[in-house]
């Protein structure tokens, strides 16, 4: 299918179309699920700092450590590539507006913006004419379809 925004960089080859709002929230569910796994593990290796005992809830440095780790899953997948796992089997893939690769200011507002707006900003790309999220905007990226 093809999407109402056409094909971006005038076809350029390694380019695909926009990655429509579907496909996105299907590759998020796959790394959410992906990331919620590493979690545990990471809530497993770091029990036993707490004696063995589950963190409290809003635990400072535990909440920080999840963040980091959150932050780190997304930037490393985001800055090697472009692609996370659920975006790999997803066929779509992050790119910078200008050539090269995504800066590390750019995962942090990305990331950012899509907590401050609760993951709504996606929805904002049936509203825009490039098919943009509120994420893509601020962080001066685009999802394309790599199929």
């Amino acid at each position: 299918m093809r999407s109402a925004a056409g094909p971006v960089d005038g076809g350029m080859p390694g380019r695909g179309e926009v990655a429509g709002v579907f496909r996105r929230f299907a590759a998020f569910l796959y790394d959410a699920f992906l990331l919620a796994g590493l979690l545990f593990a990471v809530t497993a290796a770091v029990l036993p700092l707490n004696e063995g005992q589950a963190f409290r809830s809003g635990h400072p440095a535990y909440s920080a450590l999840l963040a980091l780790f959150v932050f780190l899953y997304f930037g490393w997948f985001w800055t090697h590539g472009g692609q996370t796992p659920g975006m790999r089997a997803w066929r779509i893939r992050l790119c910078t507006e200008n050539p090269g690769p995504l800066r590390g200011s750019q995962v942090a507002v990305r990331l950012l913006a899509g907590i401050l707006t609760l993951g709504l900003g996606t929805f904002w790309a049936w509203f825009d004419v490039k098919r943009r999220t509120l994420q893509d905007i601020v962080s001066r990226v685009r999802v394309l379809r790599v199929d």
